[in-house]
C-alpha cells in the first residue's frame, strides 16, 4: 500500500487537499531548458516533492531530475547540461506512487522506435488493471507512478506513427491526464476527453510552450493563444503545429477545485480569471452567511480572494491579521519541549493589535480534517477577539478526488460524517458557514456550467472504485 511520509510536513500541509503535478513544454527556443525551469518556478504550487527536465538537441534526450523545490534541483551547471531547443519539465506532489527519486517526472526511455519523455498531471482511475496486464505479459517497470503505464502502452502499440500510438494508448486510460511527451523531434500536447486538469497553448517567441497554467506564460512572456482542448492531441514539430482529435466526445468536466484552491489566483484556467472567480466565492459567501462583525481576515494565502470579496460585499474591514512565514520548508526540527499548536504557529501567527477586542470573520478555501481550522481559531482566540465567525468559500468537501488530488479518504474528511454544527462545535468557532454548492456555481457561472464537482457532491463522472483509499493504485 502506498503511503506519504506525512509526520514531517507543517500541520497546515496535513490539513489541505494537496496540489497534484504541473508541466511545461517548449518548442524552438534556443534556451528550451531554461525556459522549462523558469516556467516550473511558476508552477512550483502545483508539486514540491520532485523536479525535472528533459531537452532535446535533434538527435537524442538529455534529462535530469531530483527531489525537492525547482531551485534546489537546479543549478547553472545542470541547465548547461541540457542543450537543445525544446524541452519538456514536471514538478510533482505524488498522487500515485511514493515520494522516492525513481517516480520522479518526466519519465525518460529508449525503445524499438527512438527515445521518449513524459510528463503527466492527473491520475489514472484504471492504471492497477493495465499495469497488472501488461506485467503478465512480461512488461517490466521501474517505478510505481501510473505514468509508466502509458509509456509500456505506447511502445506496445502496434501502429505506425507516434500520434496513432498515442491514441490508441490513451483510448485505453480511464481518468485525468495532461500530458506533455518529447521525443528526438517532436514536442506533443494531450488532454483527458473530460478536460479534468488544465492544459493552455501559448507562443513564445518563434517557437511554442505548453504549461499547466497560464502564470508560467507570464514569466518567461510568452502570448496565450487557447487552451488544449479536452480529448485534443496537440502535436509540434518542424512542419508546425497539427490538431488531432482521435476519441469519441465526452461531457466536459473541468476540476471546480482548481479556481477553489489549486490554481494561482493569477492564472486564466477554463475559461476564467481564478483570482475573480476566488473574489466571487468570496462574495457569494457573504451573501448567504452574513454576520455582524469587526473585522474580515484570510486565512493566507489561498484565502485573501475570497475574503477580499467577502469584505467588500458586507462592507466589513479587511485586515491582514493572520500572517504566514513563507520560509518553512517541508521538514522542521520540533524543540524537545512540547509547543501547544507548534505547526500552526511555525507557518501562521496572529497580529494580536488588529485582533484583540474585535468581532472576527476568518475566512478559509476549505475545511478537511478540521484540526487545522481548530488550531487556527485557538490561536485567534488567544490573540483576544471577542468572536470567531469561521466562513469557507467552498461546500463541504464530503468525497476523496480520483482524478488527480490527493486527498484524504472519505472517512478522513470531516463532512463526510459530522453536520455543520458538529463541525462548529469541534473547530470551536462562534458560527460555522460554508458556501452553498449552489453559490459555488453562480461564482464560476463565466466559466461555463459544467463541472467536475465530485469532492462536493460525490458524483464521479469517470466510474472508479470507492471503496478502496484513493492512493491505493500499485501495492
Amino acid at each position: 500500500m502506498v503511503r506519504h511520509d506525512t509526520d514531517k510536513l507543517p500541520d497546515k500541509l496535513k490539513d489541505k487537499f494537496k496540489d497534484e503535478c504541473g508541466v511545461v513544454g517548449i518548442y524552438n527556443h534556443p534556451e528550451a531548458a531554461n525556459m522549462a525551469y523558469l516556467g516550473l518556478h511558476a508552477l512550483q504550487h502545483r508539486g514540491q516533492e520532485s523536479a525535472g527536465i528533459v531537452s532535446s538537441d535533434l538527435k537524442a534526450l538529455y534529462f535530469h531530475k531530483g527531489m525537492g523545490l525547482v531551485a534546489d534541483v537546479f543549478s547553472k551547471d545542470v541547465l548547461l547540461s541540457l542543450p537543445g531547443t525544446s524541452a519538456i519539465g514536471h514538478v510533482r506532489y505524488s498522487t500515485t506512487g511514493g515520494s522516492h527519486i525513481k517516480n520522479a517526472q518526466p519519465l525518460v526511455v529508449d525503445y524499438a522506435r527512438g527515445s521518449i519523455a513524459v510528463a503527466h498531471n492527473g491520475n489514472l482511475v484504471n492504471a492497477k488493471l493495465i499495469r497488472d496486464e501488461l506485467e503478465a505479459y512480461g512488461s517490466i517497470f521501474q517505478s510505481s507512478i501510473d505514468t509508466e503505464v502509458i509509456i509500456h502502452l505506447i511502445a506496445s502499440s502496434k501502429e505506425t506513427n507516434l500520434i496513432d500510438r498515442l491514441a490508441s494508448a490513451l483510448g485505453r486510460l480511464r481518468g485525468a491526464y495532461s500530458l506533455v511527451i518529447l521525443t528526438e523531434k517532436k514536442l506533443i500536447a494531450a488532454r483527458d476527453p473530460n478536460g479534468f486538469r488544465p492544459l493552455v497553448l501559448g507562443r513564445l517567441k518563434e517557437g511554442w510552450v505548453v504549461a499547466s497554467e497560464t502564470c508560467a506564460f507570464d514569466l518567461i512572456e510568452a502570448e496565450f493563444v487557447r487552451e488544449i482542448e479536452p480529448g485534443e492531441i496537440v502535436l509540434i514539430d518542424g512542419k508546425g503545429i497539427t490538431s488531432h482529435r482521435p476519441f469519441k466526445e465526452a461531457p466536459y468536466m473541468p476540476c471546480i477545485f482548481e479556481f477553489v484552491y489549486f490554481a494561482r489566483p493569477d492564472s486564466d484556467i477554463f475559461g476564467a480569471n481564478v483570482y475573480k472567480v476566488r473574489k466571487n466565492l468570496g462574495r457569494e459567501l457573504a451573501k448567504e452567511h452574513h454576520v455582524s462583525a469587526d473585522i474580515v481576515i484570510p486565512v493566507p494565502d489561498s484565502g485573501v480572494p475570497a475574503a477580499i470579496g467577502y469584505a467588500e460585499e458586507s462592507k466589513i474591514p479587511f485586515e491582514m491579521a493572520l500572517v504566514r512565514n513563507h520560509y518553512v520548508g517541508r521538514t522542521f526540527i520540533e524543540p524537545k519541549e512540547s509547543i501547544r499548536h507548534f505547526g500552526v504557529k511555525i507557518k501562521l501567527n496572529a497580529v494580536k493589535e488588529a485582533i484583540a477586542g474585535k468581532r472576527v470573520i476568518v475566512v478559509d478555501d476549505s475545511i478537511v480534517r478540521g484540526t487545522t481550522s481548530r488550531k487556527i481559531i485557538k490561536m485567534i482566540r488567544n490573540a483576544g477577539a471577542k468572536e470567531i465567525h469561521m466562513r469557507i468559500s467552498s461546500p463541504p468537501a464530503v468525497s476523496p478526488c480520483f482524478y488527480g488530488i490527493d486527498t484524504p479518504t472519505k472517512e478522513e474528511l470531516i463532512a463526510s460524517s459530522l453536520s455543520i454544527e458538529e463541525i462548529n462545535r469541534f473547530v470551536t468557532s462562534d458560527t460555522l458557514g460554508y458556501l452553498s454548492v449552489e453559490g459555488l456555481y453562480r461564482a464560476v457561472s463565466g466559466a461555463g456550467a459544467s463541472f467536475c464537482d465530485a469532492c462536493f457532491s460525490g458524483r464521479y463522472p469517470v466510474e472508479v472504485s470507492t471503496k478502496a483509499p484513493q492512493l491505493v493504485l500499485f501495492k
